[in-house]
């Protein structure tokens, strides 16, 4: 027990303990999540209830096979968190992933393998998928691996516009479709720079808010097939990969361990110019789909927490995309709301359209919830207080009446209300007008929000 109590050496950096597979390592930050860069190497921290070991492994960056894998030691294990510190790396020299160890019962929904390469729910930035349409390697064997990225985007004096809802004017639109041809007369088509290049457009249309369709890392090659000649993706990117990591395919330039700082500079550049940006998320279903699907994250890491289950271990399908998040379930809505928050933080966002929103007030069972705790976290969370919340309430009619409100107690019992969106209309509150790119009239409306749509229909 040598070493052991109070440390009077105060500001000495804490030593090394062991070493594994030949990295000095000690216990790492149980409170942080995911990978966290220290000045002298870097923390690794994964939450899992069901697993009973956990190993992390590092890959040269490309590399399919590991050069290190640190099995955590009991002793790097307090609760369901596993939380190592490995000194010496430096975070362009490698990519991560976790393998865990469980039981494995289908019917259960304990989907635990020891030799399953597993990607960090928390991850910053995903690798292999940099240029669209393209992987480094074969779909056989591929596997996501994460990278760690340095936040250090100086936003300045940045402020949020705050514009009140009934004076918005949305503009919705694809990241790649929206500068992809070459009539956009842009120089970096189809990327976040494409769009920062059509801020003047979007400026003298008379629109104050963005809308971007999903832009968190997503896989467009999965369902990727050739009909009648044409080469088809899976486009609009709402089968979720990553939730923390913005998709590196729409950068114009290759932004390893920086990953997120061009469509920084887009947000900054729009609030610059009085608009605010609102994201488009998932939280509905992920891309790793029903029974038949992927195992690349959440499965492996607790199945029967992250995602909606029936009795017998199969996944209730209420999204229609194969699986169902568990949104109300404590684990899932501290993910969800440390999300929202991330974005928020770090890209200065302001606002969320919520797809499939129904989702959101479902049960571990599916049954729709009178006040349901996902709700209440995000309207009482002291970060997201002043962002804009919009639901898609597709397939919402058929299972409530109304949309639950939600009041922040800690606000003066301020109500919050989610704006409701069913087709393309939010009552009393947003029209939405579709309309081709470059082909749109801006009308202004009292107490009214118009969505203008642009969405490219060309698959590419």
């Amino acid at each position: 027990m040598a070493g052991l109590g109070h440390r009077q050496d105060r500001g000495v950096m804490l030593p090394p303990l062991d070493e594994i597979d030949g990295f000095m390592v000690r216990p790492g930050f149980y409170n942080s999540e995911g990978a966290v860069p220290t000045a002298r190497g870097v923390s690794f921290t994964i939450h899992s209830v069901g697993a009973t070991g956990c190993t992390l492994l590092l890959f040269r960056p490309q590399e399919k096979e590991p050069y290190a894998r640190l099995k955590y030691p009991e002793a790097y294990h307090i609760g369901n968190t596993f939380a190592m510190l490995v000194f010496g790396l430096k975070i362009d020299e490698f990519e991560y992933a976790f393998q865990l160890d469980g039981p494995y019962d289908e019917s259960r929904g304990l989907l635990f393998d020891k030799n399953n390469v597993l990607l960090d729910p928390f991850a910053k930035a995903v690798t292999g998928q940099r240029n669209w349409g393209e992987r480094p390697e074969s779909d056989e064997g591929f596997v996501y691996h994460a990278r760690v990225v340095e936040n250090n985007f100086d936003w300045g004096k940045m402020t949020f516009p705050e514009i009140p809802a009934e004076d918005l004017i949305i503009y919705e639109t694809h990241v790649r479709g929206f500068t992809r041809d070459a009539s956009s007369g842009v120089t970096a088509g189809g990327t976040f720079e494409g769009l920062r290049q059509k801020i003047p457009y979007l400026k003298d249309l008379g629109v104050n808010a963005i809308e971007l369709l999903p832009i968190f890392e997503f896989d467009e090659m999965e369902s990727a097939r050739v009909v009648d000649g044409v080469q088809l993706y899976n486009y609009w990117g709402y089968n979720t990969v990553s939730f923390f990591a913005p998709n590196t395919s729409y950068s114009s330039v290759v932004e390893h361990n920086h990953e997120g700082d061009e469509l920084k500079l887009l947000i900054s550049e729009l609030k610059a110019n009085g608009m605010e940006v609102i994201l488009d998320v998932v939280f509905n279903h992920t891309a790793e789909g029903n029974e038949n699907g992927p195992c690349f994250s959440f499965k492996g890491i607790d199945n029967n927490i992250y995602y909606m289950l029936t009795p017998d271990g199969h996944y209730y399908n209420f999204s229609g995309c194969g699986n169902a998040m568990n949104c109300n379930h404590p684990i899932m809505r501290k993910f969800i709301i440390d999300c929202l928050r991330y974005w928020v933080m770090e890209y200065r966002v302001d606002g969320f359209r919520f797809d499939l929103a129904s989702i959101l007030t479902r049960d571990q069972n599916g049954a729709p919830m009178p006040d349901p705790p996902i709700l209440q976290g995000i309207a009482c969370d002291p970060i997201l207080g002043h962002v804009k919340l919009i639901a898609e309430a597709h397939l919402f009619k058929r299972r409530f009446r109304t949309f639950p409100s939600i009041v922040s107690r800690n606000s003066g019992n301020r109500k919050r209300k989610f704006h409701i969106c069913q087709n393309g209309l939010v009552r009393n509150q947003i029209i939405a007008l579709k309309h081709k790119a470059y082909s749109m009239v801006t009308v202004r409306i009292p107490i009214s929000i118009f969505v203008f749509f642009c969405r490219n229909t060309i698959n590419n």
